[in-house]
């Protein structure tokens, strides 16, 4: 995902309503005390208005997942959104080894994802998205390191544009802080996460 450059498209005096409201629902939202969220600049190249945050899961001093979430708005519509907002986002773990070899992983990360929005019972089209496995072993000066693993979860999808013509980003936030929050191995915030399929192992989370 592009980070773009300094500054927030969302700011401009010219920005739609729809945009303003999406924008004021995402910062509205009431999330998990674990999860610690900031706006960031956001890419200007991708659509007219943007707006990003990043977000970390935290367990006292220490991270346990972090990723971003790209709010973009386009007026005119997008052929490849089949609407006028689209929902990017970039999130990543560090992972057991043993887990990280599961060849259903891919399969079941992606599950995380669309059960997140379904929990919420959130409707949305068009997504894609990849879902990334990387390993590090060391060698050398550094061969005493123990190997890691990493999972990377990039996908986009359309949500349902509500009244006024903006939709319900506030609780699109929420799902994907739900997803965040599985990914670190959190337990689910209530009863309508228990579909999503939970993380069994992930490794030892950082220092901050």
């Amino acid at each position: 995902m592009d980070d773009g450059n300094e500054g927030d498209r969302d700011k401009s005096t010219s920005a739609p309503p729809p945009f303003r409201a999406a924008v004021d629902a995402l910062r509205a939202a009431r999330l998990r005390p674990q999860i610690e969220v900031e706006v960031t600049p956001a890419p200007k190249r991708l659509a007219p208005f943007a707006h990003a945050l990043e977000a970390t899961v935290v367990d006292g001093d220490q991270d346990l997942a972090d990723g971003r979430l790209v709010l973009l708005h386009d007026p005119d519509g997008h052929d490849a959104w089949r609407g006028t907002f689209r929902l990017v986002t970039l999130v990543r773990a560090e992972l057991e080894p043993e887990m990280a070899a599961d060849p259903l992983l891919p399969e079941v990360c992606w599950s995380w994802l669309t059960g997140a929005l379904q929990a919420r019972g959130l409707t949305y089209g068009e997504p894609s998205g990849t879902v990334t496995r990387a390993s590090s072993h060391y060698f050398g000066g550094l061969g005493e390191r123990p190997a890691t693993s990493q999972i990377e979860i990039r996908a986009s999808w359309t949500p349902c544009e509500g009244l006024g013509g903006a939709p319900d980003a506030g609780a699109h936030l929420t799902a994907w802080c739900d997803l965040l929050a599985q990914v670190a191995g959190l337990p689910p915030a209530g009863p309508g996460d228990a579909s999503v399929v939970t993380l069994p192992q992930r490794r030892g989370p950082h220092s901050r």
